[in-house]
């Protein structure tokens, strides 16, 4: 079990970003040291292989070997001020040297400086001890012997031989430092979104790509194709799951068509194997109607053609539904005037409903309307609709028959019966009504049944309006 647990670890999502943020914890805290060595150890490799110069390392040894050098001169001649000069310079061969008399003449210089003034006046004095002071070139000044009746000598170096020391050196040190580190953070933030994105990014496309397949619109039956299973994670096990389902509902529809069409060939068989001893019982129903019978025994003979009627329209109609569930059905659509059918049909029923003491309401124009079906099946439609009022309006003994010719058309049929909600003595499972649907389904027309307790109102039409 805990082998189990461990696999199913491995391939979970939740583990794998887990393992993605604790990489990244484990990386911030070392960036630290490994910018430390990045920065540090190529200053102290320089520096072992010699490449610095000891005699430019910091300011405060510069200036004090200066001021001793022109202590060292007090009272000296200005050729033994020269020499000296000269010998610092040879030491110190990337700087320059100078001197300024007491009458503020430029003597010696080493190496000339043609933007040295001959003569330094007060003014130019206060300016280059302004402009020098921490400016660059690092700039000495010293009074030779500390007596400023002898003059001064100067010593210049440019700050870029200089080696960084001091205080402003560790503070540049340690912002350089810091920079990298901060940088080196959001290098590794920025990884850290970057592989975060991409990793949720895979995960919508997988989601994406599920659903999809899921609401393919071009799948065979309305069954959805099977996907590719590409990982083993909890979007793994869904693609599994969602192929599983797929094939259960596969499954369940074959059966499902499978018990259809032994359904269709039980009411088949059954309907035929049923027309037989009905037909015998009519005939001898009415071979007992040539018999002389007591009142009683009419009774029932009359009562038996009753029954073996509806009897036998019950068979008819489940054979029908059968056949045309099965798509079966004989169709044979051709351009119909349905005025003149209508009048056909109607009449052909006017005297049914008189002799059942209804009141019979037609509306039927001479104008001609032509519909594109079979008018067997429309006759079969309304048949069904007919023998349903028969039956069950009887109590409002009102059946009105009425043809529409606008908007293309409308045959409408309307009773005043209990409605198909109320009671009836005559109520079937409503068989005839459903083959009407789907016959009118499939000639492309549409039919509209209104019903309440004050009756029925049927509307067919191709294109159906609300109003009569």
């Amino acid at each position: 079990m805990k082998v189990f647990r461990f696999f199913k670890l491995k391939d979970s999502l939740l583990s794998k970003y887990v393992l993605i943020i604790l990489c990244a914890m484990v990386l911030l805290p070392m960036i630290l040291p490994i910018v430390s060595l990045l920065t540090y150890m190529p200053l102290q490799w320089r520096e072992s292989l010699g490449v610095t110069d000891d005699r430019y390392r910091d300011a405060a040894t510069l200036e004090k070997m200066w001021h001793q050098e022109a202590a060292k001169l007090e009272d000296a001649s200005e050729p033994t001020i020269a020499a000296s000069l000269r010998a610092i310079q040879t030491r110190y061969p990337k700087a320059a040297v100078f001197r300024v008399d007491a009458q503020g003449r430029t003597g010696f210089q080493l190496p000339e400086d043609p933007k040295r003034p001959a003569v330094w006046t007060t003014a130019y004095t206060v300016a280059f001890m302004k402009e020098r002071f921490y400016g660059d070139p690092f700039t000495i000044i010293a009074f030779v012997g500390d007596d400023q009746a002898q003059g001064f000598i100067g010593f210049e170096l440019p700050r870029s031989a200089m080696n960084p020391s001091g205080a402003a050196s560790r503070y540049g040190s340690a912002w350089l430092g810091i920079s990298v580190v901060l940088g080196g953070s959001m290098l590794i933030l920025a990884v850290f979104l970057f592989i975060s994105l991409l990793f949720f990014y895979r995960i919508r496309r997988r989601l994406v790509r599920l659903q999809a397949a899921m609401t393919d619109p071009s799948a065979e039956g309305g069954i959805p194709a099977q996907v590719a299973v590409l990982n083993r994670d909890e979007i793994g096990r869904l693609e599994q799951a969602f192929n599983d389902m797929v094939v259960k509902l596969a499954a369940s529809r074959a059966r499902e068509a499978e018990e259809d069409a032994l359904r269709r060939e039980l009411i088949a068989k059954l309907s035929h194997d049923l027309r037989t001893p009905l037909t015998a019982i009519r005939g001898h129903a009415y071979s007992l109607r040539g018999e002389r019978l007591s009142e009683r025994g009419a009774e029932s003979v009359a009562l038996i053609e009753s029954k073996t009627g509806y009897l036998g329209q019950l068979i008819e109609n489940l054979f029908s539904y059968s056949l045309l569930s099965a798509g079966k059905y004989p169709y044979r659509p051709e351009r119909v005037d349905i005025a003149r059918l209508a009048r056909t049909f109607f009449i052909g029923w006017y005297p049914v409903f008189e002799q059942a003491g209804f009141e019979i309401d037609l509306e039927l124009p001479e104008e001609a309307v032509n519909w594109e079906i079979d008018p067997q099946w429309l006759g079969r439609v309304l048949d069904n609709y007919c023998q349903n009022a028969l039956r069950h309006a009887g109590s409002g003994r009102y059946v009105r028959f009425a043809l529409h010719p606008d908007a293309g058309g409308r045959i409408v049929i309307e009773d005043r019966g209990p409605g198909m909600s109320g009671s009836s003595p005559e109520r079937g499972a409503g068989l005839g009504l459903s083959i009407a649907a789907l016959m009118l389904k499939e000639m492309g027309l549409r039919g509209e049944v209104r019903t309440g307790e004050t009756g029925t109102r049927i509307a067919i039409a191709p294109h159906f309006l609300n109003e009569a």
